[in-house]
């Protein structure tokens, strides 16, 4: 597993090896040691596994302080991912981080607690799972709105499936916080 920087601190991208042959292929899609190696210490305490429709956006998700940690990977189609940094004390704070996820480039992004989360969907139809360092916790659930002028978002579609939910987040500079440390 190659692990890749991103010019956000602890924001990681993990590109597994892949074997392939004329049977199709194999590989890891997680392996504790390989985020030690990256100086991740993060118990894994719950998948998720989201399938959503062409033009979804489910975004700008994040659990309140302490936050949630997540390892993400699209296993089928194709999204865009985002991370937004929350961290006050952060250099990249309200920055967003995007990248295509597959199920052809196999890259897993590692969102560490302080980042807000969403993709928006560039196929017909995309499978992403994700492992989540804290158990979901609907009291702590927080999101901005993944329009927010400020972070600039250049988002792949110009008429996003959304839920209501998250037509009703407010924009980052109207969340009333708190934000993390």
């Amino acid at each position: 597993m190659r692990i890749l920087t991103t010019d956000f601190p602890d924001l990681l991208l993990f590109k597994p090896e892949v074997v392939t042959d004329e049977r199709g292929f194999f590989l890891e899609t997680f392996r504790e040691e390989h985020l030690e190696e990256a100086g991740i210490r993060v118990r894994f305490v719950q998948d998720n596994h989201s399938r959503s429709v062409r033009n979804t956006i489910r975004a700008l998700h994040f659990q309140a302080p302490p936050g949630q940690p997540k390892l993400v990977r699209c296993s089928r189609g194709t999204v865009y991912d985002v991370a937004v940094d929350l961290r006050e004390s952060s250099a990249t704070f309200g920055k967003a981080y995007g990248v295509e996820l597959s199920d052809e480039n196999h890259l897993q992004l590692f969102i560490p607690a302080g980042f807000a989360h969403g993709f928006c969907v560039t196929s017909d139809l995309a499978d992403v799972v994700y492992r989540c360092g804290s158990y979901f916790d609907p009291e702590a659930e927080r999101g901005i709105a993944w329009d927010s002028p400020e972070l600039a978002i250049d988002w792949p579609t110009r008429s996003p499936v959304l839920s209501p939910r998250d037509r009703q987040n407010p924009s980052f500079s109207e969340y009333p916080g708190p934000w993390f440390p």
